[in-house]
């Protein structure tokens, strides 16, 4: 008999070549582990720290991720045009970017729809959020399935006020872009999983993902300078969410963190 429950793992944003190493090391046991249904994880910076490859996203996608989403550094490789515009990978980016732009906002897959979108605030002048999920909606109406958005964003007033306007109309909103996990996962009143930001996957002992002497040196000096991903053991942070599929609502949220030492 199939489960009425899904399971969904989303991984927070995984930062370079340790990140990727973190996924393959931890996420075929976690997904056993945890009896996960699907894997969404944020990939924006998993190529050296800053946008995607081909074989960056074939790696992810080969230790068992099945949905890539993204944010404001997809467009740091220029090959992630050419990736964006075929429909050969399940990688997302921002529905709220112009129509011109290549590439999907959503994904409707046999049992949910997952949906990318991007914040305002301190973030680039995109279109609306609000105005783009509502489109969304009308557009996948006739699909009833639960709907689980990443919320790619940087202020915590802009996470909770879309959340809080789509309880009872998506399963699930998780924020990233800030790497650093927060204590507030929770199911909104109508049944609306949420957190303000599910951290990352990537090196510890950092800045968000990258050397602290690079990113100390920007501060005293106000100088550009050339970040580089940090080194030493990682942790892949993120969420699992319980939806009840015939109500489409979640049943929790819980937040994880698993420590891995390279040897």
């Amino acid at each position: 008999m199939q489960s009425s429950v899904l399971r969904v793992l989303f991984v927070g944003d995984v930062i370079g070549r340790p990140g990727r190493r973190t996924l393959r090391e931890l996420l075929p046991q976690l997904r056993k582990e945890l009896d996960i249904n699907l894997v969404i994880a944020n990939g924006e910076n998993a190529a050296g720290g800053f946008g995607l490859t081909r074989s960056v996203v074939e790696e992810i996608l080969g230790v068992g991720v099945d949905v890539i989403t993204t944010g404001n550094h997809v467009w740091d490789k220029k090959e992630v045009m050419e990736l964006l515009r075929s429909d050969e990978y399940p990688i997302l980016r921002p529905y709220n970017y112009p129509s011109r732009v290549p590439g999907r906002g959503y994904l409707i897959l046999d049992s949910i729809v997952v949906v990318n979108l991007q914040g305002r605030i301190f973030m680039d002048p995109i279109d609306c959020p609000f105005t783009c999920m509502e489109e969304i909606l009308m557009l996948i109406a006739s699909e009833n399935k639960p709907i689980f958005v990443d919320f790619h964003a940087e202020a915590t007033s802009e996470k909770l006020a879309f959340a809080y306007y789509f309880d009872g109309k998506v399963s699930a909103v998780v924020g990233t872009h800030t790497h650093v996990p927060t204590a507030d996962e929770r199911v909104l009143p109508n049944g609306t999983a949420y957190i303000t930001d599910v951290g990352m996957t990537g090196p510890m002992n950092s800045i968000i993902g990258m050397d602290p002497d690079k990113v100390i040196k920007r501060f005293l000096t106000g100088i550009p300078v050339k970040l580089e991903v940090a080194k030493g053991e990682t942790v892949l942070q993120g969420v699992v969410v319980e939806i009840d599929l015939s109500s489409r609502r979640a049943l929790s949220i819980s937040r994880i963190s698993r420590v891995f030492v390279p040897s």
